[in-house]
C-alpha cells in the first residue's frame, strides 16, 4: 500500500486556485442512485480508512461533494462488551447527512447487535468489513477472512439484515487469496442473504495492495447481481472514476487514498471537474479547518498527535522543502503547527485573541 499510495502523492500537482471549472451536465457520477430506501445523492463514496476516518474526517468529505461517506470500522466485539471507546466511535455530528458505520467481526449474533447499535446512533446504513486483509483482523474471523467461508458470510450478513431497517452492505475483497477467490459466487450469497449494496475492491486479501485493480472482476460481480455494486481500487482522477463506471456498469466508485491530502477530488468526481485544488494558501486554510474539528473530537494533545499524517499528503505536490514538513510532525502543539502552515504559504499568525474558542472533545 505505501508504494502505491506514493506514487498517488507524487501524481500530484499544486493548485493554482483559478475560478472551478463549471461542472458538467451530462456527468455521470453526479446522478444519484439508491441503496435500499436511502437515496445517495451522487456516485462518490468515502472509503472506510482504518484510523481515519473519524467524524472530521467524514465531515471534510460531506462538505467537499462525497454523496455518501462511510466511517472507520469499528468492533463488533468492543460494542458487544460495552467498551466505551468503541461505542464513541458510533457518533455521528448534526451536519453529517448520509453516513455509513463500518463493523468487522466473524459471529453473526454479535454483528447484529452491532447493526443494533449503529442503526440507534442515527446511521444511514451500516456496512460489513470482508476486505480488511490484516492478520490480525483476519485471525478473528473477521475482516477478509469471512470470504474463505462463504456459509459464515452469509449467516453474518443475513443476521444484521434481519436485526435492522436500515440497509446492510458489505465491503468486500475479490478472495482470501488469487486461487480461494469466488467474487460472483460471493456477491449472489450476500445479495440473497439480504445485503442492500456491495463495494468490491478486486484485488484478494494475499495480495494487499500490490499491482493494479483488475477492474474486470468488478464488472463481472456488478453484473451477477441486481443490487448497487460500488467499485473501488485505483481510482484517482475524475476521468477515471468516469471510465470504471462506464466499464464495469458499477452503480457508483469508492474514494479512500486518493483523497487524503486532496478532497477536492471528491467535488471533482462528483460534478466532472467543478471544484479544483486550491493554491497553497487555501490548502492551508482547509486544513486549519480540519484541525480544529479534529480537535473538537478529540482534544488538544491527541488531535495534535493525530494531524502529523495529515500535513506531507496536504503538503504533497507543493513548492515546499521536505525539511519544512519534517520539522511539522515534531512541533508539540496544534496552534503552533498551524502557525508554521501559516508561514509556508505567506499567512499572518493566527494569533491567540483570534483562534476559535475551544469546545470539550466528544471523546471527554
Amino acid at each position: 500500500m505505501k508504494k502505491r499510495f506514493r506514487a498517488v502523492m507524487a501524481a500530484r500537482v499544486p493548485g493554482d486556485g483559478a475560478a472551478p471549472v463549471r461542472p458538467r451536465d451530462d456527468w455521470p457520477l453526479a446522478a444519484p442512485f439508491r441503496i435500499g430506501g436511502v437515496e445517495v445523492p451522487n456516485r462518490v463514496v468515502q472509503a472506510p480508512l482504518a484510523g481515519i476516518g473519524d467524524q472530521a474526517f467524514r465531515l471534510q468529505a460531506h462538505r467537499h461533494g462525497a454523496g455518501l461517506v462511510v466511517s472507520e470500522m469499528v468492533a463488533a466485539m468492543g460494542l458487544h462488551h460495552r467498551n466505551r471507546r468503541t461505542e464513541r466511535m458510533l457518533a455521528l455530528h448534526p451536519d453529517e447527512r448520509i453516513t455509513s458505520i463500518q463493523v468487522f467481526g466473524g459471529e453473526p449474533a454479535v454483528m447484529a447487535e452491532a447493526a443494533r447499535a449503529v442503526e440507534a446512533a442515527g446511521a444511514a446504513m451500516v456496512d460489513v468489513n470482508m476486505g480488511c486483509p490484516v492478520p490480525k483482523i483476519c485471525r478473528t474471523g473477521a475482516g477478509a477472512a469471512l470470504l474463505a467461508d462463504l456459509d459464515q458470510a452469509a449467516r453474518v450478513v443475513e443476521a444484521m439484515a434481519n436485526a435492522v431497517a436500515i440497509p446492510v452492505t458489505v465491503k468486500m475483497r475479490r478472495g482470501l487469496t488469487p486461487h480461494q477467490a469466488r467474487p460472483v459466487d460471493a456477491a449472489r450469497r450476500f445479495e440473497a442473504a439480504g445485503a442492500a449494496a456491495l463495494a468490491v475492491h478486486p484485488r484478494a486479501a494475499a495480495e494487499q495492495y500490490a499491482g493494479l485493480s483488475d477492474h474486470r472482476v468488478t464488472g463481472e460481480v456488478a453484473a451477477a447481481v441486481s443490487i448497487p455494486v460500488i467499485a473501488s481500487g485505483d481510482i484517482t482522477t475524475p476521468e477515471r472514476a468516469a471510465e470504471v463506471l462506464a466499464q464495469t456498469g458499477c452503480a457508483a466508485v469508492m474514494i479512500g487514498r486518493a483523497a487524503l491530502g486532496d478532497p477536492w477530488v471528491l467535488g471533482a468526481m462528483a460534478d466532472g471537474g467543478g471544484r479544483r485544488r486550491p493554491d497553497l494558501a487555501g490548502v492551508v486554510a482547509e486544513v486549519v479547518a480540519f484541525a480544529e474539528d479534529v480537535r473538537r473530537l478529540m482534544g488538544e494533545g491527541r488531535a495534535c498527535h493525530h494531524m502529523r499524517k495529515f500535513y506531507p499528503w496536504y503538503l504533497a505536490g507543493e513548492d515546499v522543502p521536505q525539511s519544512e514538513v519534517q520539522r511539522l510532525l515534531t512541533v508539540e502543539d496544534l496552534d503552533a503547527a498551524l502557525d508554521a502552515l501559516r508561514a509556508l504559504a505567506g499567512l499572518p499568525a493566527a494569533g491567540a485573541a483570534r483562534r476559535p474558542a475551544r469546545e470539550a472533545p466528544i471523546h471527554a
